[in-house]
């Protein structure tokens, strides 16, 4: 499920086109080129963390970003398009015959907030579907679904275990020192 989204169009296309044109620098010249913050509203330059996912043709073709909120969004945006297109590991970098029919998302995300729970089943029963991102961590295991995984992971329990596995950790594991974050996102664009 897409959470409505309280940027401005004006905003939204202006992120989309920092994305779009990091990618397309990328392509031509092997780096993201620069952004100019001056030319940006304050609203686009307050601190955030964000995730880009790539799609041509409906199939992933990147994603990559941050979960803590380090950086202003335009640049956020900015570095982890770029990222997406030429440094996830899962794919080859983007070509610029691509570039035409590649389909960007941005999710800004909230800042996560600790869960309690005393059981998985608990946890389970405090996720909601379509909303929540969770962010998993279990001593040097870390991972993160993004709300937009609920689409192909609708139920509460196989959502959670593909997290447990794309951290390194069993999908049956659980301890007393398993920490989960819950998060929400806005996305912007159609990946």
């Amino acid at each position: 499920m897409i959470q409505s989204c309280s940027f401005t169009d004006t905003e939204q296309e202006a992120l989309l086109r920092i994305a779009y044109d990091a990618i397309a620098h990328g392509v031509r010249n092997g780096i993201p080129g620069v952004i100019e913050s001056a030319n940006y509203t304050d609203r686009l330059r307050t601190i955030s963390a964000t995730f880009i996912t790539l799609k041509i043709a409906d199939a992933l073709r990147g994603c990559i970003g941050t979960l803590e909120a380090v950086r202003p969004l335009i640049r956020d945006v900015h570095e982890n398009a770029f990222a997406a297109a030429f440094r996830d590991p899962r794919f080859p970098p983007v070509a610029e015959r691509e570039l035409t029919g590649l389909q960007i998302g941005i999710s800004v995300l909230s800042c996560p907030e600790p869960m309690a729970f005393g059981s998985e089943q608990d946890l389970l029963d405090q996720l909601r579907s379509g909303i929540d991102g969770l962010i998993l961590e279990e001593g040097y295991h870390r991972s993160t679904f993004l709300p937009a995984v609920w689409e192909s992971l609708p139920q509460p329990q196989a959502f959670f275990r593909q997290l447990k596995l794309k951290a390194g950790l069993s999908p049956d594991h659980w301890s007393d020192t398993l920490r989960v974050y819950r998060y929400h996102t806005e996305v912007i664009g159609g990946a």
